[in-house]
């Protein structure tokens, strides 16, 4: 792989992490509700996924994914019902933030390091567009170091890209912000996530 192959495929894996998604709702939410640390917690984890789905699609999931249809279709559905249930929860909370909000149930780190991981797998779609870049530069019968050097470009990317978002959410002039609207951002988040579900379900 060449200087010039790298920088596509970094170039690529940036103009994904940066695409508004469901990734960034639960960065958000995390650092919202959380801490700085939570939503730094929850940008690692979401790093950590990307690059697993990375290798794996490096190591043939594609190819994989592409014989057996149901199995993606599967995944689909899995993935939206995630989505389905996050969205949910972000209207429970607005409606606990609203009536109690000294009764709030802060997020964990735990919990902020299990969504940041899980809302990865949610969008399967990732398999096919990694599939279509990675193609342009493994052969059969290529090692593994190929492999690893894709997967993690998009590893450290994603994680430094959420992990720079994280850190300016949380930031002393924009958190109080984000805090105070918090029952109309959990709102909207809400809806983008149904919206993601119902174009999941219906493709």
């Amino acid at each position: 792989m060449t200087l010039n192959d790298w920088l596509t495929v970094a170039a690529f894996c940036l103009l994904g992490a940066i695409s508004p998604g469901p990734s960034l709702v639960v960065i958000l939410r995390h650092t919202m509700t959380g801490s700085r640390r939570n939503g730094m917690a929850a940008a690692v984890a979401h790093g950590a996924g990307v690059g697993i789905y990375a290798f794996a699609v490096a190591m043939g999931l594609g190819h994989l994914i592409a014989q057996y249809p149901e199995a993606y279709q599967a995944m689909t559905y899995l993935g939206a019902a995630y989505l389905a249930w996050l969205g949910i929860q972000m209207l429970r909370s607005s409606a606990s933030h609203k009536g109690d909000e000294k009764n709030q149930v802060i997020p964990s780190a735990k919990v902020a390091l299990r969504d940041g991981f899980l809302i990865v797998f949610s969008n399967p779609q990732l398999i096919i567009m990694l599939a279509a870049l990675f193609s342009q530069f493994i052969q059969p019968g290529q090692s593994y170091a190929i492999g690893l050097l894709l997967a993690a470009t998009a590893w450290i990317i994603d994680t430094l890209w959420y992990l720079l978002v994280a850190f300016g959410l949380s930031h002393s002039k924009v958190l109080p912000w984000l805090k105070a609207q918090l029952v109309w951002i959990n709102r909207i988040s809400a809806a983008i996530l149904f919206l993601l579900v119902i174009r999941v379900i219906t493709l």
